[in-house]
């Protein structure tokens, strides 16, 4: 389970460290693509199986099936950590985010997620107001 907040920025090859705690739960390779709420989503090759796996059962007859794997699998990259724990961001991916230098990366559950730091702040800001009425709504939901 990926948990936690850390702070980074991009070097000048365009590349991030991922954070100690991260690394073994992503392994060497792992997937990054773009997420929702424009960040970038990386998920470990096991967890990108089972979700490539469910994305193939959803009929293809259904236009939001169809545009939501050509989103997702589009801006899907295989990446790879150096000795260092370092990876090099693909540029499509950093101009998704609006990454230019400080970033976020954040641990959600089975997933990891890597934020502009401006674009985290503005989120954070924006949800805090909500939280008690997500907290709700999921609770109706039995969570």
């Amino acid at each position: 389970m990926f948990l936690g907040e850390y702070q980074h920025s991009l070097d000048v090859k365009n590349r991030i460290t991922v954070p100690s705690k991260f690394r073994e739960g992503l392994g060497v390779k792992f997937v990054a693509t773009k997420g929702l709420d424009n960040c970038i989503f990386l998920y470990p090759m096991d967890e990108w199986k089972v979700i490539e796996e469910k994305l193939r059962s959803l009929p293809v007859t259904r236009s939001d099936v169809r545009s939501f794997a050509r989103f997702f699998f589009s801006g899907a990259s295989e990446l790879e950590v150096d000795k260092q724990g370092r990876t090099v961001l693909p540029p499509n991916l950093r101009e998704y985010a609006g990454i230019q230098k400080e970033l976020v990366i954040i641990g959600v559950g089975s997933r990891v997620e890597i934020w502009s730091a401006d674009k985290w702040e503005d989120y954070n800001s924006e949800a805090q107001s909500s939280y008690e009425d997500i907290a709700e709504s999921l609770e109706d939901l039995g969570i």
